[in-house]
Order: structure tokens, then C-alpha cells, then sequence
């Protein structure tokens, strides 16, 4: 059994991380990175949790930047679907917003759009990129949701992609999300319910990658999950999809909206 877990590591690390690579040009990495004018006032210290996730995702950003996408059919259909939802007079404020690459498709169809990832590392990669495919309403920062504010009422949507199941506080993430919000805007989300596919993967793979240092710290989900906590921030579901589209890859694409 766990010769065939140890096998399917590379199968699990793209449910829990899901690399944004699109055959993206090779960047020189730095090792520091300074928040954006648009977003450094969020910046603040890390300590204690919000330390151990900047590590980890630190440590793997590079091999990150380069892998595939896993399900890349399922990617490029979330992103035609948000896509949609987009306008030119938005703002938009992403959370994990990783290397990247999401960001550069999505801030040209808007007026103004904030990519914030825990990971200094990973927004190095991001600001190469963007140095070399430039849009005027992008900016990034280095910023961690379950210890900064995005102020209230900003935004018109907040993006949180593959990022859900690793808020170790989900409730505050949400919060803070909601909070950024403006009355009537949109928090649009895709996360793997880990908990709706095979149990060892949350119960035996994913305790013994952490092991080897192969996986964060994440929740095992249900959608149902997903959705009573976004109602308990006053966010109401108003789309809710698949999205993954391999066998046994269950993400849930879930729209929500905030009350006028």
C-alpha cells in the first residue's frame, strides 16, 4: 500500500498545489521582492503559521514555476469562465495568486488587479514574468490573508484559486475576503474537495508527504463545507461547478456573492 501511495505522490502534490505553468518563458530568480505600491500596506510580519506556509512555498517555487498544469482542460475552462465575469471598470483583488501566470490572462480585462501570494518567492517569479509581458493594471504583493486586511469595500471581485484548503483558518480568510468586498461583488473560488475523493488521500498520503516535506498543512473538504462557510460571512452561492476534469479530480468551482 504504501509503495503505491509513494507513487501517486506526484498525482496528489497537483490536487493539493496545482502548478500554473503554461510553457511560460524562463525567468531569473531573485530572492527578495518588495510588496507594490498598490498593496504595501497590507504588508506585515510574519510569524508562526503564516512563517511555515512563506517556507514552504519559498522552498518549491522554482520547481512550481516550471511544472505543467495537471488538468489543463479544467484550467483553461475555469479561466474562460472568470474571464466572462470580468469587466473593465473592475477592481480585482487575487488571494494566491502563486507565480502568477493567472493574473497575467485575467488584469488586462480590468481596470485594477491586486495578486497577493504568502510566498516572497513565488511574487519574485510573478514581478520577472510581468516584467516581461507588462500590464498596466497589475501589481503584486507579498501578502498572506489570515494575517493582513485588503481594506473594506475595494474590490469588485476576489479571486481565491486552489487556495481554500489551505487556509488554516478558513473562516477568517473568507471574512477578510467578504470584507474586501463591495456590496454586490464577487468572491469566485475553485478548490479541490479532497474530502470527496479517495479518503487515503487525506488520511494516509497527504500526513506522510508532510512527512518528507512534500505537502503543506490543508483541510480535507466537502463543497457543502465551502459553501455553509461562505454563507456564515454573508456570501451566498449564486454559481456552483466542477471544474476538475480527470477521474477522481473534484474541484468546485463556487461564485458567490456579496448582499447590496
Amino acid at each position: 500500500m504504501f509503495t503505491a501511495i509513494y507513487r501517486s505522490f506526484p498525482r496528489i502534490h497537483a490536487w493539493i498545489a496545482s502548478p500554473v505553468s503554461i510553457n511560460a518563458p524562463h525567468s531569473p530568480y531573485v530572492h527578495a521582492t518588495s510588496c507594490s505600491r498598490a498593496a504595501r500596506g497590507h504588508r506585515g510580519a510574519r510569524c508562526g503559521p503564516s512563517a511555515a506556509k512563506a517556507a514552504f512555498w519559498d522552498r518549491i517555487a522554482p520547481k512550481y514555476a516550471t511544472d505543467p498544469i495537471a488538468d489543463m482542460a479544467g484550467y483553461r475552462h475555469t479561466l474562460q469562465r472568470v474571464q466572462a465575469m470580468l469587466r473593465p471598470e473592475h477592481h480585482v483583488l487575487e488571494l494566491g495568486c502563486g507565480t502568477g501566470i493567472t493574473a497575467l490572462q485575467l488584469a488586462p480585462l480590468t481596470r485594477r488587479y491586486v495578486a497577493t501570494d504568502v510566498s516572497s518567492q513565488m511574487i519574485a517569479i510573478a514581478h520577472a514574468r510581468h516584467a516581461q509581458q507588462p500590464t498596466p493594471a497589475l501589481s503584486f504583493a507579498v501578502a498572506d490573508a489570515e494575517t493582513h486586511g485588503f481594506g473594506q469595500g475595494l474590490y469588485d471581485a476576489v479571486l481565491a484559486f486552489n487556495l481554500l484548503h489551505l487556509a488554516s483558518d478558513l473562516e477568517l480568510v473568507l471574512r477578510v475576503a467578504a470584507q474586501a468586498l463591495r456590496p454586490g461583488g464577487l468572491l469566485i473560488s475553485k478548490t479541490p474537495c479532497i474530502a470527496e475523493m479517495n479518503p487515503l488521500i487525506g488520511h494516509v498520503a497527504v500526513p506522510l508527504m508532510r512527512l518528507v516535506g512534500q505537502a503543506p498543512a490543508l483541510k480535507c473538504l466537502h463543497e457543502h463545507q465551502l459553501q455553509a462557510a461562505m454563507a456564515k460571512q454573508g456570501l451566498a452561492v449564486v454559481i456552483s461547478e466542477r471544474h476538475g476534469t480527470q477521474r477522481k479530480d473534484i474541484r468546485a468551482f463556487l461564485v458567490a456573492r456579496k448582499a447590496d
